[in-house]
């Protein structure tokens, strides 16, 4: 398994969604950085279920810094961030051994680990996870800044009527997605290195790594393919870098040029639905309906934003610490 994701600044995702803890271990962040536990509660709490479409699930979500952190500043050592699981429902989850659910990762989880994976309420592949990408989010925006990065929630199931759309969801008793847009503010030109390193590439990596993210684009993404290199091209104003239009999304050859990321990211409906669905239950090897009971999101998408947002920043952090070493 591969639960790391950087050079320089490191993260480690670990944990259960019905395990004892789950959390984080940063590795490679700067000294001398100030943190404490009340720095995470803006971030935490945008991310936490409560909003109209989440999960009835509700931790509460208490960060516990356990090391790399001394008199209020980062000391070098890895960070390590727990947070405890206390509302948990794994009886739930017992059917779905033998009779997983569709969309969801509870057969490829099965096959790939012999069955020695842990299926309660989706285990390590359960959105739950995310809450350590987050955690690290929060100290990597403090290692990038003056970047400002800011993701939000433009339309649900196609709809920018977002309330409306997730309540008719709601009412069919099925789940919905959504589209997310991200804009990195303030970057620096310089960051990235072509092909295999380039910013777009780091950036859909970890996007990717976040449950339910089925698609990315930059600038004017898959617009692009409709329009004259005339139409496209980013018009240099000045010295600086900076175009009249951005199509490029802030990035050319890999490497940002100065003006602002810009992407957006496509959210799945989630897979666990109220309805009855048709599927193969692998115990007596036939279509059967399956009936999904359990606390679960009718739309992931209105928690993903700060997800996004944490993702990018470690990204960021990461080229930027990896810029300062060249």
């Amino acid at each position: 398994m591969k639960n790391i994701f950087g050079d320089i600044f490191k993260v480690v995702i670990f944990g259960e969604s019905h395990g004892d803890k789950v959390g984080v271990v940063i590795d490679g962040c700067p000294v001398g950085i100030d943190l404490c536990e009340a720095d995470f509660d803006t971030d935490i709490q945008r991310r936490r279920s409560g909003k109209l479409g989440s999960t009835p699930r509700i931790e509460a979500d208490i960060p516990h810094i356990v090391s790399g952190v001394f008199n209020g500043k980062t000391n070098g050592s890895p960070i390590t961030i727990l947070f405890e699981n206390t509302n948990t429902k794994s009886g739930d989850y017992s059917n779905l051994v033998n009779h997983p659910r569709p969309g969801h990762a509870d057969f490829t989880a099965k096959e790939k680990f012999k069955g020695y994976n842990d299926p309660r309420g989706g285990g390590h592949f359960s959105g739950r996870i995310t809450l350590g990408i987050v955690a690290a989010g929060v100290i990597a925006k403090k290692i990038v800044a003056p970047i400002q990065i800011e993701a939000t929630l433009t339309e649900v199931g196609g709809s920018t009527n977002i309330e409306e759309t997730i309540k008719e969801a709601i009412r069919r008793q099925d789940s919905v997605g959504g589209m997310i847009a991200c804009k990195c503010t303030n970057v620096p030109v310089g960051l990235g290195e072509p092909f295999f390193g380039s910013v777009e590439s780091e950036i859909a990596h970890i996007m990717f790594s976040i449950p339910a993210i089925k698609s990315i684009d930059f600038g004017c993404g898959r617009e692009a393919a409709k329009m004259y290199g005339s139409e496209h091209n980013d018009m240099i104003l000045d010295a600086s870098g900076k175009t009249a239009t951005n199509n490029a999304g802030g990035i050319n050859g890999g490497i940002t040029n100065g003006n602002d990321i810009t992407f957006s990211v496509a959210v799945k409906p989630t897979a666990s639905i109220s309805l009855p669905q048709d599927t193969f239950n692998f115990a007596d090897g036939k279509i059967e309906p399956l009936t999904i009971v359990g606390r679960h999101d009718a739309c992931i998408a209105v928690r993903v934003p700060v997800i996004v947002e944490c993702a990018a920043a470690i990204v960021l952090a990461d080229l930027t610490l990896k810029a300062k070493a060249q």
